[in-house]
């Protein structure tokens, strides 16, 4: 496994050893001496999955109370990923972090908690998994506006017209206005 940091130094991307053959493959998606070795407590209680069309948006979501630190991948297809940092005290404030993650580079990306997270699927269809460090409490969650400029996310739309979001991703707030960690 390899872990590199990324441009806000406490969002990993993982790499994981892959073996394969005539088989298949096999690799380990989570050890927890992987985090120990680099200092993170983490303790999972929840695990999600979920499946979306392409254009789909999930995101930008985080829970201001109890907030999540979130181990994720795709299973099936492609997305991406994105983490913005909402810790005031923090000296990456406001920005973010994108990756691609597919079943194809079957890579993790660890998102600590105090950041907003989201996706856009980019594949015809994507199953995406996550682990988390807080079970999702919705009186808590809050979402940040996917295209609010001040984020400056270079979200990869191609010919994605308009990606397709809920209704309260549609109403989600920008960064002047959400509620943030301090």
């Amino acid at each position: 496994m390899e872990v590199i940091v990324t441009a806000i130094p406490d969002v990993l991307l993982i790499k994981p050893k892959v073996f394969g053959d005539a088989r298949g493959f096999f690799l380990e998606t989570y050890r927890a001496s992987w985090f120990a070795e680099r200092g993170i407590e983490v303790n999972f209680v929840q695990d999600n999955h979920s499946a979306s069309a392409r254009g789909v948006l999930r995101g930008l979501h985080y829970q201001i109370k109890n907030p999540q630190g979130k181990l994720v991948r795709v299973t099936s297809g492609e997305v991406y990923d994105v983490a913005v940092d909402l810790r005031k005290s923090s000296p990456t404030f406001g920005q973010s972090v994108g990756v691609y993650l597919s079943a194809e580079n079957k890579n993790s990306l660890w998102i600590p908690p105090g950041f907003a997270h989201g996706f856009l699927v980019l594949s015809e269809y994507a199953e995406f998994n996550y682990k988390c460090t807080e079970y999702y409490a919705p009186e808590h969650d809050r979402s940040l506006l996917w295209n609010d400029p001040a984020l400056k996310i270079d979200w990869p739309l191609g010919d994605i017209a308009a990606p397709v979001l809920s209704a309260k991703d549609q109403a989600a707030l920008p960064l002047a206005k959400a509620e943030t960690f301090s």
